[in-house]
């Protein structure tokens, strides 16, 4: 079972769009991460390995459009190509719940980007779903209650 470190969604120029931590890690750490990462994933080539070592654990990343979705794992212990395929169904899930999913989307509803995530990763990066309709399901659900909630204020 994978144990996820660690998800960010960084563009081709470089902003970070999203950023999750399933690990204690301090700020500034966090900050070198996403500088060290970003640096080294922009500069590689199309045709290179998705897989990369960095410090004490393993960085899997893909590319979709104009973003990166690079998640940290353990060293010893992981599956990358599960990483992998963990990426392209939150992705999937996305692009369903979206309709065509673009960085635009990420950046102005990037509470429902997050939504989508717990949804499938627990708070330890621990994978709790992997079922797209199930996750679209409870993320409906959601939108149901927030508008009954927004509803419910503004008739009282």
């Amino acid at each position: 079972m994978a144990n996820i470190k660690y998800m960010l969604l960084i563009s081709r120029q470089g902003k970070l769009r999203l950023q999750k931590w399933y690990t204690a890690i301090a700020a500034k750490e966090k900050t070198k991460i996403v500088k060290a990462l970003t640096s080294i994933i922009l500069a590689r080539k199309k045709k290179m390995c998705n897989i990369v070592e960095y410090g004490d654990h393993k960085v899997v990343y893909r590319r979709y459009a104009s973003l990166y979705f690079i998640c940290g794992i353990s060293q010893n212990s992981d599956n990358e190509l599960l990483t992998l395929e963990i990426v392209h169904r939150y992705v999937e899930t996305m692009d369903t719940y979206f309709g065509n999913v673009c960085e635009l989307d990420i950046i102005f509803n990037f509470e429902k980007a997050y939504n989508i995530l717990d949804e499938m990763i627990m708070c330890d990066g621990s994978i709790t779903e992997t079922s797209k309709s199930n996750v679209l399901n409870n993320i409906k659900t959601m939108d149901i209650l927030e508008n009954n909630d927004n509803l419910d204020r503004v008739l009282s």
